[in-house]
């Protein structure tokens, strides 16, 4: 086992881009490399017996790459420490196992993301852990969902995936800790440049590191970044000791992602604010769901806790699911598929794409709703080919 740790920045409370760009990394003392090698190796030689060169013994354990990623997302989010994983659902598994037991219990959103659930309704509910869905934007049902002195966790979306609900993530850090449980918040559809979790009370924040962080439909991979010392190395424990890792090359290619993050997520916004303006004066469309609307129920604790409104935009259109099905069909520039986050832009009908899994459930989307990841190509192609795909 490795005593490798990932201390905060020293670069503070320097800005964003300037945190995305130089934490956790400082440029090769050798050769002066700018960007962290991809350290491709398993193993690393001893200085005899328990001779340890920076804390590397096994790169399940620790491996340069992951740990100059690692900072860095602990410096964007502000936090302790950040464990970077092979995917989002592998970062997730590990926290359950790091934080509960059998006869536990966690309170999830009930719009959550498909993969989530299942990993919940299949594998955690297996293992003892048992789940309650409750709305992330109705504090009082939250409340009302923990079972007192078993949940352990009270689990956060915000922007929820598909429906874009929002919770109050203050106020529920102090629900969930008036009931001795910690707040998990997946913080994959914000991204760290458009909220921190951790500074309004949160105890662990979740990402999907293959959306916005890597951002360029390119790496699978997922992380948490954790507040307390403690939870740290429990977290730290686990993910050596379950090994779901990043290897060296998918950890280079999140950290090249991360450098861009602020400026992506820039255009990002800007192009989607476009289509919800256009959505929302098409009579094609029966209604747009976008945090940044001000008739969305969330627009002002999003305006509160948010520097804008993402990416990512929910509509639901006139001719029920069979329309909602052709214009997924019809488009040209947003691509028909799963995932999100990249530079380019896709469309997909979660109901039988990435929320097929909660079909039947209290989590069951509307047939009639179309999720697009607005990508940072020309906006006026982007709103012309939804307006051909709408027919």
């Amino acid at each position: 086992m490795t005593d490798q740790t990932h201390p905060p920045s020293h670069l503070g409370k320097a800005g964003f881009e300037t945190r995305a760009i130089h934490a956790g990394y400082e440029p090769d003392p050798t050769t002066g490399a700018v960007i962290p090698p991809i350290f491709a190796t398993s193993t690393y030689k001893q200085d005899g017996v328990g001779g340890l060169r920076g804390g590397y013994e096994y790169s399940r354990s620790a491996n340069p790459t992951r740990t100059a990623l690692e900072g860095n997302l602990a410096a964007l989010e502000e936090g302790e420490r950040a464990f970077a994983f092979a995917s989002g659902l592998a970062a997730e598994d590990t926290l359950v196992r790091s934080t509960c037991r059998p006869g536990d219990h966690v309170v999830i959103p009930d719009d959550a993301y498909g993969g989530t659930y299942r990993l919940f309704d299949k594998v955690e509910q297996a293992w003892g852990v048992e789940h309650t869905p409750a709305p992330v934007s109705d504090i009082d049902r939250v409340r009302a969902a923990i079972r007192p002195g078993r949940t352990k966790l009270v689990w956060l979306e915000t922007p929820t995936n598909p429906l874009l609900n929002i919770g109050d993530i203050e106020a529920l850090a102090s629900v969930a800790h008036d009931a001795g449980a910690l707040l998990v918040v997946d913080n994959t559809f914000a991204s760290p440049y458009l909220q921190q979790p951790l500074t309004l009370g949160a105890d662990v924040v979740v990402h999907s590191t293959t959306k916005y962080a890597g951002g360029h439909s390119d790496v699978v991979g997922g992380a948490l970044v954790v507040r307390g010392h403690d939870l740290a190395e429990q977290v730290a424990f686990h993910q050596n000791a379950i090994g779901a890792v990043a290897g060296p090359f998918d950890a280079f290619l999140t950290l090249r992602g991360l450098k861009t993050l602020g400026v992506r997520m820039d255009r990002h916004c800007d192009n989607a604010e476009k289509v919800v303006e256009f959505l929302t004066e098409d009579r094609r469309v029966d209604s747009v769901i976008y945090p940044g609307l001000i008739e969305h129920p969330g627009h002002r604790i999003a305006s509160r806790q948010m520097k804008r409104y993402g990416g990512m935009v929910s509509f639901r259109v006139s001719g029920g699911e069979e329309q909602a099905l052709a214009v997924c069909e019809r488009t040209e520039v947003f691509t028909l598929g799963e995932s999100l986050g990249g530079v380019e832009s896709l469309i997909e009908h979660p109901g039988r794409m990435t929320h097929a899994s909660v079909a039947g459930t209290a989590l069951e989307v509307p047939a009639d709703l179309i999720r697009l990841s607005v990508g940072i190509e020309t906006v006026e192609d982007l709103v012309a080919d939804l307006d051909r795909a709408l027919g």
